[in-house]
């Protein structure tokens, strides 16, 4: 049964038409319950079912008065099918139940009893069945076209945005590659070059037209680095999607570009590789002012030979575990005297001087496993990877020496150089790693050099070993007098003509905290060449001579005290000298200063003043290892000594049964002559009693040596020798 126009339009002017009778809220309330019931499992809206309860009440009580209307029509049935669509009840399945309980239950809860005569209460709730399920079909297929019309509308809205889109973002990428000041390629999976922008073409010195025709991997260059290939085909597997390395291309005029290249693998919808996208940066003129950068850091700006860096990284690579060479060769050269050529002809010589030298060298190491560096101020080596053996590095430095012995001429001079030169040979994977070799060369060298110069020595490990020890102790000599670790130790110097005590010679000893007591053989040529023994030539005369005051008491006892040829000629000798004598209360006469023989050969007047002045106070001084030297016997009037001291070589030959007669007249004449310039005599090392008797049969006037007593702490020697503790 349909509904007319009419009867649509009444709906939708007035859904609520007023009520011919109430039918009863209860029964109308009973009647929503059901109707919920009946239809909520097929809906598919949001609400409860309370809810959807509360919802469908007024809709059940506008059926209940549409029942009973008068007149009757059954137009709030189209408006009760559009409040279910509305209330999102829009499955089929709604349907059937929403109008079977209307069916059913509309004409027992919705109509008061006897109103309306069954018949007509039946078939006017046929006629609101109609009309809702027509209310409903219209009010959903109204909702169906609007939803289609929306999705439409947002399709081509979508549609014509992702048109948009994709035209400003091609626009984009188009101004991109085409402006972009580094280059871009985009290959295919073949590595053929599709396309080409302008910054390529002209990085390659070539047209966009003719870049698309080349194919990236025709693109090999000897200089790439390891693996960049290995990379590529990875990429083109798709087994990585990117990879950036430093590669170089060669250009038509035969130049090479270098360049930062960055390869990305582009891929489709479905994950598949389909493009290769390259960007390269020209970093030509960056890698080349980097190699001057770097040549100028690893290279002697003088003599253009490498520096003391790029020499420290070949050695430490040729020594590195895994290195393919397997013995190296290191020749470590000095040039003899070289100070004094920058002293006394300037340094603009001493480096036209260098030069030749860096060209001498170079000439003697053509092969590629020679490098010739220059590492220091007159300092050059030479590495050689894997040589033939040890002759093979000594061939080399003879042939050095050799290059070296012509005269070299610099401003109309001719110079002649002498070097020494240190050798280290031995294999690469030894106990010995960079900084110990090129200690040990060094070392070496200065051992030839020590030995007269313009000599080559090969490495010793007992030699270094002394000289590292030679050097520990040059380095704790300052702390140790600090610290109070040197102590004196006196031997007596005996009268022969009546074996009574006439001195004792101070002698100074090391108690070192790791190698225990050193002898001054040890440490004193240390403490010369560093100047030290100047602080410790006047802390031994202090001590001496406050120990000579202790023992004067009662009785009068010299006390010997060595003077090195660097105290000799310090400013402060005699104030020194004095102002311990007067700190102390003793009298010149109370001390003799010892100086060796060699340390006065060929001194002048002025450099003998200040012993003359100690001598003209009293202090007596004695001439120390006399015979060992070269000294005119006739100078010995010149000189300030009381004493002569013969060295203890003499005492040797008498030792023998009969004595050799030559050491025995040696002995007598410089008695003698000692005698008659007004000198006493002592002798060392006297260590038997016949020596003791031939030298005092000789006319010797002093003796020390074992014979008669070791050297001894003070308290040991005044016990032993009567003298009284302080």
């Amino acid at each position: 049964m349909t509904s007319s126009g009419h009867e649509r339009d009444e709906l939708d002017d007035d859904t609520s038409p007023a009520p011919a009778a109430d039918p009863g809220d209860d029964g109308i309330r009973r009647f929503a319950t059901i109707w919920s019931r009946a239809v909520y499992p097929a809906t598919q809206t949001s609400m409860t079912r309370a809810e959807l309860e509360d919802y469908l009440y007024p809709l059940a009580r506008l059926l209940g008065e549409a029942l009973h209307a008068r007149p009757f029509t059954p137009a709030p049935g189209w408006g009760v099918g559009r409040a279910l669509v509305d209330a999102h009840c829009t499955s089929p399945d709604v349907l059937p139940p929403a109008l079977g309980v209307v069916e059913s239950y509309l004409v027992l809860y919705g109509s008061p009893p006897g109103s309306l005569p069954v018949d007509e209460a039946r078939s006017r709730c046929a006629r609101l069945q109609h009309a809702i399920a027509a209310g409903f079909a219209r009010a959903l297929r109204e909702r169906t076209l609007a939803e289609q019309e929306a999705l439409s509308r947002a399709a081509l809205a979508a549609q014509t945005a992702v048109e948009e889109a994709l035209h400003a973002s091609e626009t984009r990428f188009r101004a991109v590659f085409k402006d972009a000041t580094i280059g871009i390629g985009i290959a295919d999976m073949n590595g053929r070059l599709r396309d080409a922008n302008g910054a390529l073409a002209r990085m390659f010195g070539r047209s966009e037209e003719e870049m698309r025709r080349r194919n990236l991997n025709d693109w090999v260059h000897p200089d790439d680095a390891p693996g960049v290939w290995r990379l590529h085909h990875e990429l083109a597997r798709g087994e990585r999607d990117h990879f950036r390395v430093e590669k170089p291309y060669q250009r038509p005029d035969g130049t090479v570009l270098w360049t930062n290249l960055t390869v990305s693998l582009l891929r489709d919808a479905d994950g598949e590789p389909c493009y290769q996208l390259a960007l390269m940066e020209d970093i030509t003129e960056r890698r080349l002012l980097h190699l001057r950068l770097r040549y100028e850091a690893t290279h002697d700006e003088l003599t253009g030979l490498p520096n003391r860096t790029l020499f420290a990284e070949r050695l430490d690579r040729i020594l590195a575990a895994g290195s393919s060479v397997k013995r190296f060769g290191l020749c470590y050269l000095d040039i003899d005297g070289f100070k004094a050529v920058n002293d006394s002809l300037g340094h603009a010589v001493g480096d036209q001087l260098l030069v030749s030298v860096a060209e001498r060298l170079q000439s003697c190491c053509p092969a590629p496993s020679h490098l010739v560096a220059r590492i220091g101020g007159d300092e050059f080596v030479v590495l050689i990877s894997d040589p033939e053996g040890r002759e093979e590095v000594t061939s080399l430095a003879r042939a050095a020496l050799a290059a070296l012995a012509t005269p070299i001429s610099v401003d109309g001079r001719k110079l002649s150089v002498r070097a020494s030169i240190g050798i280290v040979e031995g294999p690469t994977q030894g106990d010995l790693g960079p900084a110990e070799v090129l200690r040990s060369a060094d070392i070496t060298m200065y051992r030839a050099k020590d030995a007269g110069g313009n000599r080559y020595e090969l490495a010793d490990p007992d030699s270094d070993a002394r000289a590292i020890d030679r050097h520990s102790l040059t380095n704790h000599l300052p702390a140790a007098l600090e610290r109070d670790e040197f102590f004196l130790e006196y031997q007596p110097l005996i009268r022969m003509s009546d074996g009574h005590v006439d001195g004792a010679e101070a002698l100074v000893r090391w108690a070192h905290p790791v190698h225990g007591r050193l002898g001054p053989d040890r440490f004193i040529p240390l403490a010369e060449h560093t100047g030290l023994i100047v602080p410790l030539g006047r802390w031994v005369l202090e001590q001496a001579v406050r120990q000579a005051c202790d023992w004067a008491v009662g009785r009068t006892l010299r006390v010997n005290v060595n003077l090195s040829p660097r105290q000799l000629h310090h400013p402060d000798l005699v104030p020194d000298t004095i102002a311990v004598l007067e700190s102390a209360g003793v009298e010149p006469s109370s001390l003799c200063l010892e100086v060796t023989e060699s340390a006065l050969i060929g001194a002048d007047a002025d450099e003998l003043k200040p012993l003359w002045q100690l001598a003209e106070m009293g202090v007596d001084i004695a001439l120390d290892d006399f015979g060992t030297g070269y000294s005119n016997l006739a100078n010995l009037r010149k000189l300030p000594a009381t004493t002569l001291k013969l060295d203890r070589s003499f005492t040797q030959g008498l030792q023998r049964h009969p004595a050799d007669p030559v050491d025995v007249t040696f002995v007598e004449g410089i008695v003698s002559l000692a005698h008659a310039l007004g000198l006493a005599v002592t002798v060392e090392g006297v260590e038997t009693e016949h020596q003791a008797d031939q030298l005092r049969d000789l006319g010797c006037d002093t003796a020390q040596g074992w014979y008669y007593a070791r050297p001894a702490p003070a308290a040991e020697f005044g016990r032993d020798w009567g003298c009284p503790s302080p």
